[in-house]
C-alpha cells in the first residue's frame, strides 16, 4: 500500500471495543488506577491455543523471546518480526501445559500462519477467552475479597489459578498501568458472571469501569506501544501478499483500514515500521535460538539506531492549540483530542532537535494524574538524554502548523507494576 493512500484515511473508532467511551467520566477513570482501582475489559483480544510435540518450536521459530526458562502459568511479552526484524505483531504467550500454549494478540494469526506454511506436529484452535485487566492500588483487596485466595506471592508474569463466582480461571499478574495489575482469564461462558461479582464487590473499593476515553492512557504512562497507533504491522512488503490478505480477510471491516496522519511525512510505509529495540522490548530479545529476523536485530542492537522514550510537551504550547479555537481572524490549529485520540488512527508527528528531524512522537495524551501533554517518541540516541529540549510540530502537513517545545523524560513515565505485593 502506497503511503499516500494510508494518509488522512477516514480512520474508525475504537470506542465500540470498550462498550461505552464513559462510564463516570474519563478523568475519574483515568485516576482510578492511581487512587483506587480500575477494570479493563479486553475480551475483544483474539487468542489462539497451540497444542501439540513441536508447539515450542514453533513459537521458537516465530518469537524473540528466551525459552530456556518458561515454566507452566508463565506467560512472556512475545514479539513476532519479519525478516528485517521489524514488528509484525505482539501479544501475551502463556505456558498452560507441557507442550500447550495460549497466546493472546495479533501475533496468533501469524504464528497459525507459519505453522500452515512449515511442517509442524501442533493443532492450532481458537480459544474463546474472556479477559479483564484490575489494577491500582485496590487491586489485591478486590481480588482477594472476591476469589478467598492471596495473590501476594505471584510472581510478575506469572498467573494463579483461582475461582471466582464459582468458576476457575488464570489471574495473571501483568496488567497495562501504574500499580499492581491482574488479567482475569477464563471461558467466556463464565464472563458475565465473574464481571458481576467484580463489580458488586467493587464498589466499596473504589472500582471503576474503564471507556474509551479513558482506557489508552495507562498505555501512554507506564510505555506500552500499539499497533496501529504507534507503528505499522510490518505487513506491506510483497513478501507478505499472503498473509496480509488473508490477516485482512479475517479482521475485516474497519480493523483493516489504517489510518495515518501527523506532521510526519514518509516516502515509504516501511518507515511507520519499527523494531522491537526501538519500542523499547530490546531487552526481551535472546539471541540463543533462531528466529524469524534475528540477523537483522543482532546488527541493530550493536548500533541502535533509535530508542523509545517519553515527551513532555510545554504546557504553554499545548494550551496556545486550544486557544486557537477562539479566534476567529485565523484558522486554528488541529484539535487535540482529550484525553487521548479517540479514532483507530496513527498520527505520527515530527520531532527536530535545531532544523533535524530526530525521531517521531506517537500516542500524543493528556495525564491528568501529572497534569501534562505526554506521547511517546521514537528518537535517536544522541538526543534520548532525559532533560533533551526537542520541538514537536502539531499540524497535518497543507495545515497550519504549531511548533510544541518538548522535554525528552524516561520510558515508562511511571511503572510500579513489579511492586512487592505485601506492601498493598
Amino acid at each position: 500500500m502506497n503511503v499516500a493512500d494510508m494518509r488522512f484515511m477516514p480512520p474508525g473508532y475504537i470506542t465500540s471495543r470498550f462498550g461505552e467511551i464513559e462510564f463516570t467520566d474519563w478523568i475519574d477513570e483515568s485516576m482510578s488506577w492511581k487512587r483506587t482501582c480500575s477494570i479493563g475489559d479486553w475480551s475483544w483480544i483474539w487468542e489462539r491455543r497451540f497444542k501439540g510435540p513441536d508447539a515450542m518450536r514453533l513459537l521458537r521459530d516465530t518469537v524473540i523471546n528466551g525459552f530456556k526458562k518458561f515454566d507452566i502459568l508463565q506467560s512472556k511479552h512475545a514479539t513476532h518480526c519479519n525478516a528485517d526484524g521489524k514488528v509484525i505483531a505482539e501479544g501475551i504467550l502463556t505456558r498452560v501445559g507441557e507442550d500447550e500454549f495460549v497466546l493472546m494478540g495479533r501475533g496468533s494469526f501469524w504464528v497459525d500462519y507459519v505453522r500452515r506454511q512449515g511442517n509442524y506436529d501442533v493443532v492450532s484452535e481458537h480459544e474463546d477467552w474472556y479477559n479483564f485487566q484490575v489494577a491500582g492500588p485496590n487491586t489485591l483487596a478486590l481480588l482477594e475479597e472476591v476469589s478467598g485466595t492471596s495473590l501476594r506471592d505471584i510472581k510478575f508474569m506469572h498467573s494463579g489459578e483461582i475461582e471466582i463466582a464459582g468458576h476457575k480461571l488464570l489471574a495473571l499478574r501483568q496488567g497495562m498501568s501504574f500499580g499492581p495489575g491482574f488479567e482475569l482469564q477464563g471461558p467466556r461462558a463464565h464472563a458475565e458472571e465473574v464481571y458481576a461479582t467484580l463489580l458488586k464487590a467493587g464498589e466499596k473499593h473504589g472500582l471503576r469501569r474503564l471507556g474509551g476515553r479513558a482506557s489508552n492512557v495507562g498505555h501512554l504512562e507506564a510505555c506500552f506501544p500499539t499497533a496501529v497507533l504507534d507503528y505499522l504491522p510490518a505487513v506491506f512488503g510483497k513478501d507478505m501478499d499472503s498473509y496480509r490478505e488473508e490477516f485482512f480477510r479475517s479482521l475485516g471491516g474497519g480493523f483493516a483500514t489504517f489510518s495515518v496522519n501527523g506532521s510526519y511525512e514518509a516516502s515509504d510505509v516501511s518507515e511507520y515500521y519499527r523494531s522491537p529495540i526501538e519500542l523499547g522490548w530490546g531487552k526481551n530479545i535472546r539471541f540463543d535460538h533462531d528466529f524469524i529476523g534475528r540477523a537483522a536485530l543482532e546488527k541493530e542492537a550493536e548500533t541502535p539506531g533509535r530508542v523509545m522514550r517519553t515527551l513532555v510537551w510545554n504546557a504553554q504550547d499545548v494550551a496556545d492549540v486550544y486557544a486557537s479555537l477562539f479566534r476567529k481572524e485565523a484558522t486554528p490549529y488541529q484539535f487535540m483530542e482529550m484525553p487521548r485520540e479517540q479514532r483507530a488512527t496513527m498520527t505520527v508527528d515530527k520531532v527536530l532537535r535545531g532544523d533535524r528531524v530526530v525521531g517521531a512522537a506517537t500516542s500524543r495524551g493528556y495525564s491528568y494524574y501529572f497534569r501534562e501533554m505526554l506521547s511517546l517518541v521514537c528518537i535517536e540516541p544522541e538526543s534520548a538524554e532525559p532533560g533533551t529540549e526537542v520541538v514537536v510540530t502539531w499540524g497535518n502537513p497543507g495545515q497550519p502548523q504549531k511548533e510544541i517545545r518538548a522535554t525528552v523524560a524516561p520510558a515508562p513515565y511511571q511503572d510500579n507494576r513489579r511492586d512487592d505485593l505485601h506492601k498493598y
